[in-house]
């Protein structure tokens, strides 16, 4: 499967979709218009190892819900991303059996030379 969980008004994201050219070999979901169901997110965690390691720590709702100071297990990780879409951290790149989370200059790079550009 090659896939990318995106949000269609992030800029990074688009920028990456675009710099990558991901659009044309890749399934889209924007995630605020097709939230993410549960098997997917399984299905990420299952590549990622962790609901922690897809959870976007900068969402705006992990500081306005003062999250960082609360002790949050894998359950609670789960929960926030499918909750609201701005817990997942963008864009998530998924493409046979690797996964690749967030928008990092190391992750995007890492993209590019897993698919040979």
């Amino acid at each position: 499967m090659k896939k990318v969980y995106y949000l269609k008004t992030c800029n990074t994201c688009t920028r990456i979709l675009k710099e990558l050219n991901l659009s044309s070999k890749f399934i889209l979901q924007d995630i605020k218009s097709e939230p993410i169901t549960v098997k997917q997110i399984e299905e990420m965690q299952a590549l990622a190892g962790s609901f922690e390691a897809l959870f976007s720590k900068r969402a705006k709702l992990y500081k306005e819900m003062d999250l960082k100071n609360q002790d949050l297990t894998e359950r609670d990780f789960k929960h926030y991303i499918l909750e609201h879409y701005t817990f997942l951290s963008r864009p998530v790149i998924i493409t046979d059996d690797k996964i690749f989370v967030g928008n990092s200059k190391k992750t995007i790079e890492a993209v590019r030379n897993y698919l040979k550009f």
